[in-house]
């Protein structure tokens, strides 16, 4: 397959380096960047968190993407079949495809709670397109996000409809499926966030929104927040979920992969400050808290939204921009599988069609742990899980155990296990400034993020 993969024009790879930089940010560029990162940089002091988090980006997120997409390009293969592959070359035991494994299984379990996630931006989207957010005050609308998450049949329609759209791309495959539609659909993303970021230079808070995101007060920073930048640097680029070590396998040998996976990451980055941009100053305006949690883009922003000159617009804009993240995200998700199930023969429609309609049944539960299931909390004899539905525990058992480890391993595997020779054809001169930091550096960050999480 990876002789196959390297012939030019092969349906079975990105046709240019523009389109696999638009499928890598895709992969990055998700709920993290837009719902997630405004709202921790809230919680979290604001410029300082800001600054810590770009070092983390450099020490783990960066050194940690260039090995998984080295590892993809080199064998050509889906994450399990590459690290089985690497590993074979190497002469090293076949235990390490252990992590190909497990990699995609943090991906399909994200992808089961994700879509549904994801899915909550589409009655949003309807909502404003119909002028719906006009005059909203915080009591409605948070009853509003009550109401849908208390609704399982509203999550499980438009958790369907996600996983709809995420196999229909899927199953297209490289060229035809995936290429095709993120690279129509990234460029979208980032015109409608410039648009909102136009938009909110405007509101007479733009240069307090600037100095709280790029003005440092050390003072606000924690350690808790520290480990919130840490953990957050490899999440938001799809780190240890086998994204970039399948979109890594279409890669052509030609395309350089550290130049090219650093702009993947200052893209990534740049969108969740824009991000930034495009709400702080809304949440200055109207005289909202920017440290409102998870509740900062569902339920406080459409309060401001509803009060703005044009706000039905912007608010269509803005889940709109939501939608098209999530489901880029998405996509990466479902390759990993897929990509496997190719390989032992499946074909691609089938495989997707199969791993999506299975991630939607476990998605199910998502949604009833949302609602109908709030009460059941399967490990709640434990102290460390009293309270945690199955959507909490499929949360923390990814972001907490199965990243981290996915992470760790990878660095330990490229930093300790391949010859540096080998990495060093693939990288080329940069190798030299990677291959300590991949080695020494990356591995002791993540045992720290690691460590916190459990204790």
């Amino acid at each position: 397959m990876a002789e196959n993969q390297q012939q030019a024009g092969n349906p079975a790879q990105w046709s240019s380096r523009f389109a696999f930089i638009m499928a890598a940010v895709g992969s990055a560029v998700g709920l993290g960047n837009i719902w997630k990162f405004p709202y921790i940089v809230g919680e979290n002091g604001g410029g300082a968190f800001v600054l810590v988090y770009l070092a983390c980006i450099a020490v783990i997120g960066l050194p940690i993407m260039i090995a998984e997409v080295m590892l993809g390009r080199r064998a050509g293969h889906s994450p399990i079949g590459t690290m089985a592959a690497v590993a074979r070359a190497e002469g090293r035991s076949r235990g390490w495809q252990g992590v190909g494994i497990m990699v995609t299984l943090t991906a399909f379990i994200i992808l089961s709670f994700y879509s549904v996630i994801a899915g909550w931006t589409l009655p949003y989207i309807l909502r404003a397109v119909g002028g719906g957010f006009s005059g909203i005050a915080a009591e409605e609308s948070g009853a509003l996000f009550d109401g849908l998450l208390a609704s399982p049949g509203q999550l499980l329609l438009w958790h369907t409809v996600v996983m709809g759209l995420t196999v229909l791309v899927s199953a297209g495959g490289v060229r035809h499926g995936l290429e095709r539609v993120i690279t129509k659909l990234m460029p979208a993303l980032f015109v409608l966030l410039l648009i909102l970021v136009g938009y909110a230079m405007t509101s007479g808070h733009f240069g307090e929104a600037v100095t709280f995101l790029f003005k440092p007060d050390f003072s606000a920073l924690t350690a808790e927040a520290v480990l919130v930048a840490l953990g957050h640097a490899f999440f938001t680029l799809s780190l240890a979920s086998g994204a970039m070590m399948a979109y890594g396998a279409y890669l052509k040998k030609e395309v350089p992969i550290v130049r090219t996976s650093i702009t993947v990451a200052l893209l990534d980055t740049g969108v969740a400050l824009l991000a930034g941009l495009a709400i702080f100053p809304i949440v200055f305006a109207y005289g909202l808290a920017p440290g409102e949690g998870p509740g900062l883009i569902f339920v406080t922003l459409p309060v401001a939204f509803g009060q703005m000159p044009g706000g039905s617009f912007f608010a269509t804009l803005f889940f709109v921009l939501l939608l098209f993240a999530a489901w880029t995200s998405s996509i990466s998700m479902l390759e990993s599988l897929v990509s496997y199930l190719n390989e032992k023969g499946v074909s691609r429609v089938k495989a997707a069609v199969g791993g999506g309609l299975v991630a939607w049944l476990v998605g199910i539960t998502t949604v009833l742990s949302l609602n109908d299931w709030s009460g059941f909390a399967p490990l709640g004899m434990f102290e460390r899980f009293e309270g945690k539905t199955l959507f909490d525990l499929y949360d923390y058992l990814t972001a907490n155990i199965m990243m981290p480890l996915g992470a760790l391993l990878t660095a330990i595997f490229v930093g300790w296990k391949m010859k540096p020779e080998h990495s060093a054809v693939e990288l080329g001169r940069w190798h030299r400034l990677w291959f300590p930091v991949v080695r020494y550096l990356s591995p002791i960050a993540v045992l720290i993020v690691f460590y916190f999480n459990l204790r």
